[in-house]
C-alpha cells in the first residue's frame, strides 16, 4: 500500500515515516508540508493511502480533502490531527479513519488495515453514496470519539446496544465501545433491525440465538458475543413470539 504523508511539521512527517516502517504491506512513497505539493505528488505518485493533516497554511486538510475525493479513483484518506473537533466536519468527506496526535503505531495500523479493505473503485462509490444510510434504515456506521481517535463501527456488526450509567455501549465482534448517543435515540433509527428487551438494552435481531432462565428472570443469547442482557417481564412475551417466527 503506496502512502503519502501531508503535515506541515517536519517532526510530525518523520513520526509517521518511521511508524509506517513497522506496518507490514506499506511503504512511504512521498511527503508533502501542504495542499499544493500533495495535489503535483498526488497526480506523480498515485498513493493508495493518504495520511492527511488538518491544519496547515493556505489550503487546509478538510478543503485538500473535498478536492482528492472528487476525482477519479480517489486514494483512502486517513487524517491524522490534534484535534477532535474537526471530526464531524472531517466525516462528511467519507475518510478511512480519524487518528488524533500522537499517533500510535497501533492505532495507525488498526486504520490502515481498515482502509485496506476497499479498493480505490469501491471507496469512489462509497463516498458518492453519503451520507451513508443502510438498507434496513439508519446509517450504516456509527462514529464513536474518544482519546484514542475516532472509531467507525458497522452497524451490522453490532450485537447489542446497553445503557451504564450516563453512557451507551455498543458491543460487537471487536468488543466494546462507549457512545455518546442516547438508547432512545439508537431505538428509534435502527428499529427495523434490533428490538427492545429491557428499559436498559436493545439487541440485533439477526444475532439473538434464544433465551435462558436467569435469576428469577430471563437473558436473551447472542451470537459472536459473551453479554447476554436481560429481560424484562413486561417484554418477555414479545421476545418469545419473535423466537417462533424466526424458528
Amino acid at each position: 500500500m503506496g502512502v503519502l504523508v501531508v503535515d506541515d511539521e517536519p517532526l510530525a512527517r518523520a513520526r509517521l515515516a518511521r511508524q509506517l516502517q513497522s506496518i507490514d504491506g506499506c511503504q512511504l512513497l512521498g511527503e508533502a508540508a501542504d495542499g499544493e505539493s500533495a495535489l503535483q505528488q498526488l497526480d506523480s505518485l498515485d498513493p493508495d493511502l493518504l495520511l492527511l493533516d488538518i491544519e496547515m497554511p493556505g489550503e487546509n486538510g478538510l478543503q485538500l480533502a473535498t478536492q482528492i475525493t472528487n476525482r477519479p479513483n480517489p486514494p483512502a484518506i486517513i487524517f491524522c490531527t490534534a484535534h477532535d473537533e474537526f471530526a464531524l466536519p472531517a466525516f462528511a468527506v467519507a475518510p478511512s479513519g480519524y487518528l488524533l496526535k500522537p499517533v500510535s503505531v497501533e492505532q495507525l495500523a488498526q486504520a490502515i488495515a481498515q482502509a485496506r479493505r476497499l479498493s480505490k473503485p469501491q471507496r469512489q462509490i462509497l463516498h458518492a453514496e453519503a451520507p451513508r444510510t443502510s438498507h434496513a434504515g439508519g446509517r450504516r456506521q456509527i462514529k464513536a470519539v474518544s482519546r484514542r481517535g475516532v472509531q467507525l463501527l458497522d452497524v451490522d456488526d453490532i450485537r447489542c446496544f446497553v445503557a451504564e450509567d450516563k453512557y451507551v455501549i455498543a458491543h460487537h465482534s471487536g468488543g466494546e465501545t462507549v457512545l455518546d448517543e442516547s438508547l432512545k435515540e439508537l431505538e428509534a433509527e435502527f428499529g427495523e433491525r434490533f428490538v427492545r428487551v429491557h428499559r436498559s438494552a436493545i439487541v440485533a435481531v439477526e444475532y439473538i440465538t434464544g433465551l435462558q432462565k436467569h435469576s428469577g428472570g430471563y437473558v436473551v443469547t447472542l451470537s459472536g458475543t459473551a453479554q447476554t442482557p436481560p429481560v424484562s417481564r413486561r417484554l418477555q412475551g414479545n421476545i418469545k413470539s419473535l423466537l417462533e417466527e424466526m424458528a
